[in-house]
């Protein structure tokens, strides 16, 4: 699943199509996205997970879900070796935005009547302090699941929640209310600090050679054998964890 940084990546290189009108608009969704056709794009803009379309009146949402996909200028071949067929298709006069196997909805009026931009951990906006109120407001949920809500860390994704955890030592199943006060602002601040640590290192084409738990067999901080779950937590995803330097926080005895 793509994760915020990607849609950061994705928004900066669908620039040039901004200020631009859609001159032909296809694809294989359900919405009505035949509307787009003869409008001018207003802006790219990213919420977490979600790519933003923005027309006068009107915006495209795209979540790129478990498999998705974009090109730009060109078509996607499958392995088959067949053109994949989009999902949605927008041409310009300067080329054309292809995004596949997506979510696609649109959202009427203002933008700032449906998201909170303070919740997402590379905007200009994030709070981290709303950040921590939340945490506090839901005690029992497990370290994994509190990284991975987009209400308080929207963007993070499983890959960021599996080495967030690893760098601040604590076990993915920790109790967010059991956490110390400086390992609870550890997570916050790593949720962010990472995610611009891997935008980085995906622009530069080297994030999987950054991976230090995430797919991986051995902790390289102290050479055990890594945990893994293939489901974890209320989410349900994959967790890649070293039982020995990760400590579990469990809450404490009633």
């Amino acid at each position: 699943m793509p994760e915020g940084p990607t849609i950061v990546i994705l928004k900066e290189e669908a620039a040039k199509f901004a200020g631009k009108v859609v001159r032909q608009v296809s694809g294989n969704s359900r919405q009505d996205i035949a509307r787009m056709r003869g409008q001018r794009v207003r802006a790219f803009c990213n919420w977490g997970k979600h790519f933003l379309v923005r027309f006068d009146g009107f915006t495209m949402k795209v979540h790129f879900m478990l498999f998705g996909r974009y090109t730009i200028d060109q078509d996607k071949v499958g392995r088959d070796g067949k053109i994949a067929v989009p999902r949605v298709s927008l041409r310009f006069d300067n080329g054309v935005l292809n995004l596949y196997a997506c979510s696609v909805k649109f959202i009427e009026g203002d933008l700032d009547d449906v998201y909170d931009w303070s919740g997402d951990v590379m905007a200009d906006a994030w709070d981290p302090v709303q950040a921590r109120r939340k945490l506090k407001a839901d005690p029992d949920m497990i370290a994994a699941d509190a990284l991975l809500d987009q209400d308080i860390f929207a963007g993070v994704g499983n890959i960021i929640k599996n080495e967030v955890l690893w760098r601040i030592r604590v076990h993915p199943e920790s109790t967010v209310g059991a956490l110390p006060p400086r390992k609870r602002a550890e997570l916050i601040a790593q949720a962010r600090e990472y995610s611009f640590d891997f935008l980085a290192w995906k622009k530069a084409f080297v994030l999987r050679k950054h991976y230090q738990v995430h797919t991986k067999t051995i902790c390289p901080r102290d050479g055990n054998r890594l945990s893994y779950r293939k489901h974890l937590g209320r989410a349900q995803r994959r967790a890649f964890f070293c039982e020995a330097c990760q400590k579990r926080y469990p809450p404490s005895p009633a």
